[in-house]
């Protein structure tokens, strides 16, 4: 029995490590962010993985009046497992305002997760292969798009939703500030007001080109790539 174990075991640190090799150890990501066309803000994300350990961090800077609203500011870091990504922590931050803060823990030994809004906790059925905002779309590194269509559950730090989309086309070409990419286009199957179009780079470990959503005030919100840094 020790010895299935043990070779049990290496399968697993095996498959791990081809996983951890095939993606990226070091990201870096600008975006220009628009609003109705018009620049309003830039996005610098970093995703940096340490043995078996990862952390992405989102900081959003405004623009002119924009600035005003302080950096929103987004978390993420967990394992990084044979199935890709596997969060624990997640944290938003709007400015100074920590009334708009929010904290999630995925406690996956329990299968809850649990969400901190405004003070209060709120725990729900934690599902398998769950993401957050901020790591599901470098989950894309491990795990690729596939078929026709993509289900995920993704949580926004106030409740569990599930990301359903169509996937239109994978080979089409975009030129954007960072370069000429070709893409895949993810769009909404079902809409809804926390869910973004996408368009991932196929030859660039199916990171984001561009993504597009409708805010909660009707406003067109588009992140555009403006330079990229893979190690």
């Amino acid at each position: 029995m020790s010895i299935f174990r043990s070779l049990v075991a290496s399968l697993l640190l095996l498959c791990l490590s081809s996983v951890a090799m095939a993606a990226p150890q070091r990201v870096k990501l600008t975006y220009e962010a628009t609003r109705n066309g018009q620049p309003f803000a830039t996005v610098n994300e970093t995703y940096r993985q340490e043995g078996s350990r990862y952390r992405i961090e989102s900081v959003t800077k405004g623009i002119g009046v924009y600035a005003l609203f302080g950096e929103r500011r987004l978390t993420s870091e967990g394992e990084v497992t044979a199935q890709g990504l596997k969060p624990e922590h997640f944290e938003l931050h709007q400015g100074d305002n920590e009334k708009r803060s929010l904290y999630t823990d995925f406690d996956w030994a329990n299968n809850l997760l649990k969400m901190k809004v405004k003070g209060k906790l709120n725990s729900v059925p934690l599902v398998a292969g769950a993401q957050d905002i901020s790591s599901f779309v470098y989950q894309f590194m491990f795990v690729a798009p596939s078929g026709s269509e993509l289900i995920l559950p993704v949580t926004t730090g106030k409740k569990l939703r599930t990301y359903h989309y169509h996937i239109d086309a994978k080979d089409e070409l975009m030129e954007v500030g960072a370069g000429k990419f070709k893409v895949m286009h993810l769009s909404e199957a079902v809409q809804d007001e926390d869910g973004k179009e996408l368009w991932l780079a196929v030859e660039h470990h199916h990171l984001p080109v561009k993504l597009r959503m409708i805010d909660d005030k009707g406003s067109k919100i588009e992140q555009v790539l403006t330079h990229i840094h893979i190690e």
